[in-house]
């Protein structure tokens, strides 16, 4: 059963930088892409960066300059870097995966909730 665990949530000031990980296990196979998403409550689930098998790594608009995710195949981990961090960056953040490339893919991890305030 493949399963994601998120972890390095929390709560931090404007400006301050938090380092997310993803650990996937329980895959026979590789993926292809590696994603992170967020949602705040009463919002859609939006992507916020992906990562290929390829080496792309890409984060949207909005984050870009901010926040850069990277991936350890060999760790089967991917990280997203959050850094000057916004009070609208506040949200749970999702980890996905795909052994294709759909955004999202089919696995979800549980969650790592990231609240930026001062």
């Amino acid at each position: 059963q493949v399963q994601l665990v998120e972890s390095g949530g929390g709560s931090v000031q404007p400006g301050g930088s938090l380092r997310l990980s993803c650990v996937v296990s329980g895959s026979t196979y590789s993926f292809n892409i590696m994603a992170w998403y967020r949602q705040v409550p009463g919002k859609q689930r939006e992507l916020v960066a992906w990562s290929t098998s390829g080496g792309a790594n890409v984060v949207v608009d909005s984050v870009k300059g901010r926040f850069t995710i990277s991936r350890d195949n060999a760790k089967n981990t991917v990280y997203l870097q959050l850094n000057s961090l916004k009070p609208e960056d506040t949200a749970v953040y999702y980890c996905n995966a795909d052994r294709f490339a759909r955004r999202p893919g089919p696995f979800w991890g549980q969650g790592t909730q990231v609240t930026v305030s001062s």
